[in-house]
């Protein structure tokens, strides 16, 4: 193993001096720097909630780096715990970055239809963008923030509750079991699965003892589950079985299950972050009409759009394809047409998700305008908020003029360290100044 290897096994410490560390010495190496292209992928989830590789922020960012991606944004469910580590290898490494979070919300107007979660009407994926600060301590906005933890935590114990007395053999304990396979306590439904799948391999012992249990929790023959044992593979079955619509655990949501939409963009607001809808693929009753969906959600507050590509196009079904891209057109569309700014992303919460989308390929290339004009919005209101104190959504522009100039800001080269912590320096009120001269010149003019 290459001492790059090392180093990058490092990167996924628990530990953030341990973290910190590593890239340092990874920057000490002095790699060529890759050729950047205009790939990009701004919806990374880290292990800070569940990243299928097992990375954190600062190797979600140095990967990205290695791979010459134009721009990449962080986004972990119901916490902000990888905010500063990432926006600073950002800074280190020369890439533009973001900070996202997600989580799930109930929209009362789709009470009676299934939007981007498959099963659960009034459910809805939603996200806040460009987090720029944690919430101080004590703050309205740090309370909100505890409250999404909170309910996250509420949800998994409640789901444990559910299963252990079915499953007694392998019941597990929150605290034991499944807080020590996160960073900071922030587990998710994976963890949990994750941790039953470990009870059982400690419980039987031996591959054939632990096949034959979950042949009989599965429903499979043994000598089918036995090639797939410490396998993701088995991790989506035993989910399926345990954790999804039908399983042992699973109870429809309902209107107090979640948050309502309406609070949870106030809450973004409030964070002076973006409001950021998602959409799924177009084919759910709550997507059929997806400018309606847009225009229901932008009323409330709503200012950008998220969509994962990849599930949009990479099938092997012709007509299913042929579809959801004829979907994927039209919701791209839709967005431009209201001046949505568009994120992307490929989530990297489930293994066998790609890396990054291909915006040159044959299906993306089409839409490569729109996701980077997003991407570049988001980056520029990072910048913006983070250094300037201003936010995107209360940006005095008209929105033509508003994304026109996040844009421009955010197509400047990557903000570095040494650039950053000039601007830090100057305080908010100059450091806009020097933004805006900046976007006006084409560069920072600062790292010299």
């Amino acid at each position: 193993m290459s001492n790059t290897d090392i180093l990058e096994q490092q990167l996924d410490s628990f530990c953030p001096a341990e973290r910190r560390e590593a890239l340092q010495q990874l920057l000490a190496l002095d790699l060529p720097s890759p050729k950047v292209s205009e790939n990009l992928n701004m919806h990374f989830h880290s292990f800070f909630s569940y990243n299928a590789e097992g990375w954190s922020p600062a190797h979600i960012a140095w990967a990205a780096k290695r791979a010459g991606l134009y721009s990449a944004g962080l986004c972990d469910f119901d916490v902000l715990d990888g905010l500063e580590e990432f926006l600073q290898a950002g800074e280190l490494l020369g890439l533009r970055a973001t900070v996202n979070l997600e989580t799930r919300a109930f929209v009362r107007e789709f009470a009676d239809m299934e939007i981007n979660s498959p099963g659960e009407p009034g459910v809805t994926y939603i996200m806040g963008a460009g987090f720029a600060q944690a919430p101080a301590d004590g703050s309205p906005q740090a309370d909100g923030l505890a409250i999404y933890r909170e309910g996250a935590r509420s949800r998994n114990l409640a789901l444990l509750d559910r299963i252990n007395p079915q499953i007694p053999d392998i019941a597990i304990d929150y605290a034991a079991d499944v807080l020590p396979l996160t960073p900071l306590g922030a587990a998710t439904e994976r963890h949990i699965i994750r941790a039953y799948v470990n009870k059982a391999n400690a419980a039987f012992g031996a591959p054939e003892a632990v096949a034959g249990y979950w042949s009989g929790i599965l429903g499979k023959p043994a000598a089918d589950i036995q090639p797939i044992l410490d396998t993701p593979a088995l991790e989506e079955l035993v989910r399926t079985k345990l954790a999804k619509k039908g399983g042992l655990g699973y109870v429809q949501p309902s209107e107090s299950t979640f948050p309502p939409v309406d609070d949870f963009i106030a809450w973004v607001l409030s964070c002076r972050a973006i409001p950021m809808i998602t959409w799924l693929d177009g084919t759910l009753p709550g997507e059929k009409d997806g400018r309606a969906m847009l225009e229901c959600l932008m009323a409330k507050g709503g200012a950008a759009l998220n969509i994962i590509p990849d599930r949009n196009w990479n099938l092997k079904d012709p007509a299913t394809k042929a579809l959801k891209v004829a979907n994927l057109r039209a919701i791209v569309q839709a967005a431009d047409d209201l001046g949505l700014p568009i994120n992307i992303g490929t989530e990297m919460n489930r293994t066998g998700l790609p890396f990054v989308d291909d915006l040159s390929g044959e299906v993306l290339s089409e839409f490569r305008g729109s996701f980077l004009r997003g991407a570049r919005i988001m980056v520029g209101h990072s910048i913006l908020r983070r250094y300037a104190g201003a936010s995107y959504v209360t940006c005095p522009y008209d929105l033509a003029k508003r994304n026109a100039f996040y844009e421009a800001l955010g197509a400047l080269p990557p903000l570095t360290r040494r650039v950053a912590e000039k601007l830090a320096a100057m305080g908010e009120e100059k450091a806009l100044g020097e933004i805006q001269d900046a976007v006006g010149r084409g560069d920072w003019m600062l790292d010299t």
